[in-house]
């Protein structure tokens, strides 16, 4: 699809630059930060959807890139003494 739009000569001048960092035409560059945001405007959708409502593939697929967002945060992994039944309950004596 081919679209045309005018555009103010300050916007013009942004677009030109970022394109030119990024070694785009811009052409290229526009075409990219469209598809990036309908492809944004989708994940949005699905993820309005409650979990229940995704197709298993999609998901797991949630499911991994959540896990996965936590890695970065280099958390400590508990022993198993954290989390036996005796530690969990030690206070209350169960």
């Amino acid at each position: 699809m081919t679209v045309t739009i005018e555009l103010p000569s300050d916007i013009e001048a942004g677009l030109l630059a970022q394109a030119q960092a990024e070694g785009l035409a811009v052409s290229d560059y526009v075409q990219h930060l469209v598809l990036e945001r309908v492809a944004a405007k989708r994940d949005n959708a699905s993820a309005a959807r409650p979990a229940y409502e995704l197709p298993p593939e999609e998901w797991i697929r949630k499911f991994d890139a959540w896990t996965e967002s936590h890695a970065a945060l280099d958390l400590p992994l508990l022993s198993d003494e954290d989390i036996n039944r005796e530690s969990i309950y030690r206070e209350r004596g169960l």
